[in-house]
């Protein structure tokens, strides 16, 4: 881990903060909030995004047979959350940190003012030594308007607030070649930015309280590496993680980050659920996004175009085959991007600004 780093996102799942039982498990919690405490004292800013809450809720109150499961989550999960920020508020006061709550759903990173406001409460709290406690607003959010899981909640946040470092702690080690309970499957302990899809060493067999599989857990770390931030996906019941973390002698899945992406990129790269069109783009442009040169997107470099998006929306940019090379910001409307198609010296339909060609293609 980079010392330099003063921003650093922690993703606690259920599955760290739960026992075998479905109870929560206090004491792990008190430990990791002692380890995150030591971060603080090395200087480094920490942003907590943590599961739990249906944990929380499942103890608190059972519930008549005939609720319906989506009730059941919904109700459990506005009654633990209260449980479980009251639980670290207790337990970060003890050591004089104040922390503030945060609940948002996938809505809340779709418009960039509203984006830009989250933002920059999330920086003020940190410039205040204030330690934000995020979790997804389960109450309100059901079925499209839930993110995958809090990993991709996690992403989401490294990517807004500019973090250096991003920690998925779950109940394993990292990502493994095999099913990690297989004593002969070996972790991967290093992803390079080259380093090919690790998808085929991936059991798809999911924990009993978390939504994600380790699947959704890669992809969410390598499109964060890919922004330049660097993942770790440790298991968070392993006593001092964060602290063998710190020290660089963690046995955990590292994403080595790329080159630093802008702000604007990085709430582009996370903008797919809301795009409102497609591009399809020819060779030449294709080659022109993917070389390293500082390249926008031209009308004379388009094929077609899908979708009737505004000035400002999100459009996706696919090539010949249709495979998706990445996201960008309409600079105008669909219908004088139709009258433009093909067209050279003409305004670009995609500034390189607001342009993100994915890595991961």
């Amino acid at each position: 881990m980079n010392h330099k780093t003063n921003t650093i996102v922690i993703k606690i799942g259920s599955n760290v903060l739960t026992m075998e039982d479905g109870s929560p498990d206090l004491i792990r919690m008190a430990k990791l909030v002692d380890q995150m405490v030591f971060l603080l004292g090395k200087g480094l800013k920490v942003v907590l995004v943590t599961s739990g809450a249906v944990a929380f809720g499942r103890k608190s109150l059972p519930l008549i047979p005939k609720t319906d499961a989506i009730s059941k989550k919904q109700v459990w999960a506005s009654i633990g959350q209260i449980e479980l920020i009251r639980r670290y508020k207790e337990l970060f006061s003890k050591h004089g940190h104040p922390i503030a709550q945060l609940m948002v759903t996938k809505e809340d990173f779709r418009d960039r003012t509203h984006y830009l406001n989250m933002k920059n409460c999330l920086d003020g709290l940190l410039k205040n030594n204030v330690v934000p406690v995020i979790n997804e607003n389960d109450a309100v959010a059901v079925t499209e308007l839930m993110f995958t899981d809090n990993d991709e909640l996690a992403g989401l946040v490294a990517a807004m607030i500019d973090a250096d470092s991003l920690i998925l702690l779950t109940n394993v080690d990292g990502i493994y070649k095999g099913h990690p309970s297989d004593p002969s499957s070996e972790l991967i302990t290093f992803v390079g930015q080259k380093m090919p899809d690790l998808s085929q060493y991936i059991s798809t067999h999911k924990s009993s309280f978390g939504r994600g599989g380790m699947l959704t857990k890669m992809t969410m770390a390598k499109k964060s590496a890919n922004l330049g931030i660097e993942v770790a996906i440790a298991n968070g019941k392993k006593d001092e993680v964060l602290i063998a973390y710190f020290n660089k002698e963690l046995k955990c899945t590292y994403f080595e980050p790329g080159k630093i992406k802008d702000n604007h990129k990085k709430w582009i790269a996370h903008s797919d659920n809301y795009s409102k069109g497609e591009v399809t783009i020819n060779e030449g442009a294709q080659k022109a996004l993917l070389s390293d040169k500082i390249t926008s997107l031209l009308p004379v470099g388009i094929l077609s175009i899908k979708g009737n998006f505004l000035k400002g929306d999100i459009i996706r940019i696919v090539d010949p085959e249709g495979t998706r090379l990445g996201l960008g910001r309409a600079e105008y409307n669909a219908n004088t991007a139709h009258e433009k198609i093909g067209l050279s010296g003409q305004k670009p339909l995609v500034h390189y600004d607001y342009l993100y060609i994915s890595e991961l293609n």
